[in-house]
């Protein structure tokens, strides 16, 4: 009777072992070949991290340069739009996109660095400014710098915000003498995107974001 039982005994240990192992090959398998390097979701989700990657280096390039403050600030007062660069490349000098030969206005360095870095590579890009409309900062504007159309599922974004200043002077072809002081004070003509919400020598804070995605 003894060894009958410490037979049984014996093939239930086998039998449970056995069940470990094949529980443990199982998942081993599925780990392995659950998501591979050739896997769609992981190219794509590498393709996509690159993207940012770039997109953040050229805001953080374009901000230590002074290429996107001048380009936030290439604002026609009186036709309330961005102006091109030169003004004769359109006759209202609106920045918009014009596929992947390039943007229409340039906007200075900070489109052309778009245009290498990302629409020459086939890649789209959105340009949006965040900024406050009223002076006790709980409304906000999105202004449309660069338009290429709405963005696929696998866009990306990054942000960058652009301190400016009273003084600050608009870099639109005929209106370098204008300062956001005077535009804000109505002292010189037209008016500026964002609404003045700092205080002392503090205009406004504008975020800028880049919206990327695969054309």
């Amino acid at each position: 009777m003894r060894t009958t039982d410490d037979r049984a005994q014996a093939h239930t240990l086998e039998a449970f072992a056995a069940a470990i192992l094949l529980v443990a090959a199982l998942t081993f398998a599925l780990q392995a070949t659950a998501v591979t390097p050739l896997s769609a979701s992981t190219s794509n989700q590498h393709i996509e991290n690159q993207q940012r990657a770039v997109a953040t280096d050229l805001l953080a390039t374009s901000a230590e340069n002074g290429d996107l403050e001048a380009a936030i600030l290439h604002w026609n007062p009186e036709n309330e739009t961005f102006a091109s660069s030169p003004p004769e490349v359109d006759g209202e000098g609106y920045p918009r996109a014009a596929g992947p030969n390039g943007f229409v206005a340039p906007l200075g360095g900070f489109g052309e660095a778009l245009n290498r870095t990302l629409v020459d590579r086939q890649i789209a890009v959105n340009v949006d400014l965040r900024h406050y409309n009223t002076t006790d900062r709980t409304e906000r504007n999105t202004t449309s710098l660069i338009d290429m159309g709405s963005p696929s599922n696998n866009a990306v974004s990054a942000t960058r915000t652009i301190v400016l200043t009273d003084d600050m002077n608009l870099t639109t072809p005929g209106y370098e003498e204008s300062t956001l002081r005077g535009l804000a004070g109505g002292t010189d003509t037209g008016a500026f995107y964002a609404t003045e919400t700092g205080s002392g020598p503090l205009f406004a804070y504008v975020e800028v974001r880049i919206v990327v995605w695969r054309m």
